[in-house]
């Protein structure tokens, strides 16, 4: 049944920037799907309240604290996850930071905090998942969080436009290197959501305006809506999809 192939009953992986926004969303839809979740994030209170929210639908779902812009917490993630589980079946890359300001003033120290958050963290953890996948002789899925800004540019996000362009990119090339070894690697590119990242433009009234005014749906995404693009890309509804980027951007790119 075409239903079953998208049950995570039996799996468990980690979904990184999970306490909050469009990671939350998709935790969310992986345990209703049947996964067991390690959410990680950067503030533990945070973690505990979604953990405990979300273990209404299923779960475990497991609160891990860790800042994925540095490589000194990777190998704890996989870790933890793997005494939690036994086995890592998936990872979706959701964690992100974006600095704002004009290009000819942007900073050295935003654009590390960006480029390492986005491009690189996702990069090395990725690495070290597929590893346990590989010496497991297990297939798996990897889901990378992308943007619509990989393929726009953006305003005054420099380092935020390239990380995730970086991402759509990194995505195939991983999806060439693991397909021998069961492993697909893709990326989901949200457009405009509602999250604490994109909360600056929401209050700015006039870029507010501008944004809806391309949007043919009219409105902001909200995180849960994400959360069917992941399930099916980490489930074996997609066992034959690899190496793409999934837009989900009310239609912004089509308009």
């Amino acid at each position: 049944m075409i239903l079953d192939k998208f049950s995570l009953k039996g799996k468990s992986g980690i979904v990184t920037g999970g306490g909050t926004g469009l990671g939350k969303g998709i935790a969310a839809a992986l345990v209703q799907a049947g996964g067991s979740v390690l959410i990680v994030g950067r503030r533990m209170d945070v973690l505990e309240k979604t953990a405990k929210e979300l273990s209404a639908y299923g779960g475990p779902v497991i609160p891990f604290s860790a800042d994925v812009s540095q490589m000194g917490p990777i190998s704890k993630i996989v870790e933890r996850a793997l005494k939690e589980f036994g086995r890592i079946d998936f990872l979706v890359n959701n964690a992100g930071a974006i600095r704002r300001a004009p290009v000819e003033n942007y900073s050295e120290a935003d654009w590390d905090v960006v480029v390492q958050t986005n491009l690189k963290g996702p990069f090395f953890l990725s690495q070290a998942v597929a590893r346990t996948m590989i010496e497991a002789k297990r297939a798996g899925a990897i889901v990378n969080t992308a943007s619509l800004i990989a393929y726009i540019g953006g305003k005054n996000v420099p380092a935020y436009a390239a990380s995730k362009a970086g991402i759509k990119q990194l995505t195939m090339s991983m999806a060439n290197a693991w397909a021998p070894y069961g492993i697909r690697v893709n990326a989901i590119a949200p457009g405009w959501f509602v999250t604490d990242l994109t909360e600056a433009v929401q209050k700015d009234k006039g870029r507010n305006a501008e944004i809806l005014s391309r949007i043919p749906m009219g409105r902001w995404g909200n995180p849960d809506e994400l959360g069917g693009a992941a399930l099916y890309l980490v489930s074996d509804a997609s066992s034959y999809v690899t190496g793409q980027t999934f837009v989900v951007d009310g239609g912004w790119l089509a308009n």
